[in-house]
């Protein structure tokens, strides 16, 4: 019941629930601007969407932020694991999803961190759910469809 960040930290987590398309998280966050976070890492979309829950006005309208990558689990020790590829995708009800951090994206494969291979696959997850949430009309409502039911999050 712990969640190791890039960084190394490791923190207490509060909620661990495994589903056939996923693993959601929710733990206390000791950070300024957010003092709660929950994951669903979404293996199969290339996704992982987190809600922020931020104190004292930080992003206000801000729903889901997903980040675009390789996510799995669990493996042969029962850990499952993240590798961001950068893009970003922001979700505020009543406008578009946004789209952010291209530019990391193409600085992190000219440096080498990213193949051609996964920076074409992130651009093709990116196009994907911003697709699916224009046809949607909101994100979570193609996350749903995807995974087969709603995804639950602690307010719902």
């Amino acid at each position: 019941m712990t969640n190791t960040d890039n960084k190394g930290f490791v923190r207490p987590v509060e909620v661990y629930r495994e589903t056939p398309y996923g693993l959601y998280m929710s733990r206390t966050a000791d950070n300024p601007k957010f003092d709660h976070l929950e994951v669903w890492l979404l293996p199969a979309l290339g996704l992982r969407a987190n809600i922020f829950h931020f104190v004292g006005g930080h992003r206000a309208g801000q729903r889901l932020y997903l980040d675009i990558g390789r996510f799995g689990g669990p493996d042969p020790d029962g850990r499952w694991h993240s590798v961001d590829w950068y893009l970003d995708l922001v979700d505020v009800p009543g406008t578009p999803l946004e789209l952010i951090d291209v530019d990391e994206l193409f600085e992190a494969h000219a440096a080498g961190f990213l193949t051609t291979a996964e920076a074409t696959e992130a651009t093709e997850i990116a196009a994907r759910a911003l697709v699916g949430a224009a046809e949607h009309g909101q994100i979570q409502t193609w996350l749903d469809e995807q995974v087969g039911e709603p995804l639950t999050w602690k307010d719902s």
